[in-house]
């Protein structure tokens, strides 16, 4: 109670003192450090996990190999015990939470992830700390907008600005940031709303540089100039980069399904870690995140690569690392599959970035091994990497500016826009939804963020549309009791009940007006003789797309609203459109 007082005087002094935009524009750079200090947080810890457990993992410490079962071990019993939370793509939370939820999210969630995907990562598990980050931001931004009392539109705006904050921060990158909150988490942002995301975006980088420095992923200079004449082969990356991703995300798909056949998560994890494990042994490069072997490859170290597996560690460089290259990528996106399906916590952002790097580098191997051309390997490494993560994010203008940004330049952004853009249309054709939309999709939640109608009309709740002025009558009164009633009611529709509440009928006024002067008819006639069974009946807690395909199907303006049964109101449809109206009239204006 303390607390909401101490709430409300901040927010008188603040409206005092601070005018609205400006006070939005101070919101936005506090949501930006805070996210910024959580991306910065979770990278450490993942590295402090690194250095002190599972480091030189894959040498002669075999002993390590099991750390990935661990923490999936780890990560399920953090999960169930402590919070109670049913680990997932992290941004289809987002996105549910957005549509469904009033862009409330839950304020567990803003270090529940942070923990369990350090340890599942951390600890060798193969998958990204993106998406865990992207849903801890969010949660940040929503629980600002909360604790603030701001509107709808405002805790979503909020929202974004956490987003682009904690990917600004990971890789160092704010206008990649900003795009992949306007691109994934936002829409209908107008040109003065972009300030906040930039502010937020701008603040989270910087604190993360000031924390970690310059070079969060990779370490190297970018060289190699793009030339037209390589075009072609751009051509061929972005159709092979398309078929990657659709082989990931089917991958993904297929696997997780497979692992949700066993109940009981920590089974689940424990089969999930033991091949895991065992893939592990096959192809280190796919422990962890993935990305120290993307830097080996751009700084020339190939031999460092091979001698770590047994397996191809007695041959030369050529044909054979091609060949353990491909290997490699089919092993991964089975090995992220596992970790994400057995219950490990993480996201398909560096999985994604991995896949298309080495894709890259498989194709520009293969090029320049068989003589038909000399092509740059880091460019195609780099630009491979857009284009897989485009696939798979279903974001191209994120993938683009991404890549540009952590190379330092903008000097292959022409190939960039072409890889991408086939990429993406290449995946389209098999699926026009991403991992996170298609999981909507089949629970039947999904709501189309450019669908501004439903998206309105989704947020509308019964409960601020009951109206439970109506005088209600017993079956068995008779029509002299309902002439009472009409005679103090403001309504000419009276709801029929029994003994229990229980609603079995309504009368209409325009029924009874012949009859209801009678006063021999109202001694006579029970109310449950003249009483007519309502067109349509609305449950409590029903979602309002229903609701106003009953008043459609029925053509009628109210409908009465049970509760287990029970009589509790009508909902009128012209209630629905001033509140659907007012709802426009919030979602038009942040502030």
């Amino acid at each position: 109670m303390k607390s909401n007082v101490d709430t409300n005087r901040i927010l008188a002094w603040r409206k005092l003192y601070i005018s609205d935009r400006n006070f939005l524009l101070i919101v936005s750079a506090v949501v930006g450090i805070i996210s910024g200090l959580a991306a910065v947080t979770l990278k450490a810890a993942v590295h402090t996990i690194h250095d002190r457990f599972t480091s030189d993992a894959y040498d002669e410490n075999y002993i390590q190999l099991i750390y990935p079962l661990v923490g999936l071990l780890l990560t399920i019993f953090l999960a169930k015990i402590l919070y109670r939370d049913k680990l997932g793509h992290g941004i289809t939370d987002i996105l549910y939470s957005i549509s469904k939820k009033s862009s409330f999210i839950a304020q567990s969630k803003m270090y529940s992830r942070m923990i369990t995907s350090a340890i599942t990562v951390g600890f060798g598990g193969s998958a990204g700390l993106e998406s865990p980050i992207v849903l801890t931001g969010s949660a940040i931004g929503s629980n600002v907008g909360r604790y603030l009392n701001l509107n709808y539109k405002l805790r979503t705006l909020l929202i974004g600005c956490g987003t682009a904050g904690v990917i600004s921060a990971i890789f160092n990158a704010p206008i990649a940031g900003l795009i992949f909150a306007l691109e994934v988490i936002l829409v209908d942002v107008t040109v003065a709303n972009l300030v906040p995301l930039l502010i937020s975006s701008v603040a989270a980088t910087l604190v993360s540089i000031l924390l970690l420095g310059d070079d969060l992923l990779f370490s190297f200079k970018l060289v190699d100039s793009f030339s037209a004449s390589d075009t072609p082969w751009y051509i061929l990356l972005g159709i092979i980069c398309g078929f990657t991703a659709v082989y990931y995300s089917v991958m993904l798909k297929w696997i997780e399904h497979q692992l949700s056949r066993v109940h009981n998560s920590y089974y689940r994890a424990l089969i999930g870690g033991v091949v895991l494990t065992l893939l592990i042994f096959i192809c280190p490069p796919v422990y962890g995140e993935g990305y120290s072997m993307i830097i080996a490859l751009l700084n020339g170290n190939e031999h460092e690569l091979l001698v770590r597996s047994e397996l191809f560690e007695q041959f030369d460089i050529g044909w054979l690392f091609l060949i353990y290259t491909i290997i490699v990528i089919l092993v991964k996106a089975i090995a992220s599959a596992i970790t994400i399906g057995s219950g490990g916590s993480g996201g398909t952002f560096a999985p994604s970035m991995f896949l298309g790097g080495l894709t890259g580098f498989a194709v520009a191997r293969l090029i320049n091994l068989t003589g038909i051309g000399q092509i740059s390997e880091i460019n195609f490494i780099l630009v491979g990497m857009c284009g897989v993560m485009c696939g798979v994010q279903y974001a191209p203008l994120t993938a683009i500016f991404l890549i540009a940004e952590i190379t330092g330049g903008y000097i292959l952004f022409v190939p960039l826009m072409i890889v991408s853009a086939i990429a993406f249309t290449t995946v389209y054709y098999f699926n026009p939804h991403s991992i996170y939309i298609r999981e909507l999709v089949e629970m039947g939640e999904y709501l189309d963020k450019h669908d501004h109608d439903r998206k309105v009309l989704t947020n509308l709740k019964i409960n601020r549309l009951i109206e439970k002025d109506f005088k209600t009558i017993h079956q068995d009164a008779m029509l002299k009791d309902l002439v009472q009633l009409i005679s103090v009611s403001r309504r000419n529709i009276f709801p029929v009940v029994d003994d229990e509440e229980k609603l079995v009928g309504i009368v209409l006024l325009d029924d009874v007006r012949e009859i209801m002067f009678d006063e021999k008819k109202q001694q006579s006639i029970k109310i449950s003789k003249i009483m007519e069974t309502p067109p349509a009946l609305v449950e409590f807690g029903e979602n309002m797309e229903s609701v106003m395909r009953k008043f459609e199907t029925t053509q009628a303006w109210n409908l009465p609203v049970l509760k287990d049964e029970k009589y509790i109101g009508f909902v009128s449809k012209s209630r629905i459109f001033n509140l659907y109206r007012q709802q426009l009239i919030e979602q038009q204006n942040y502030v």
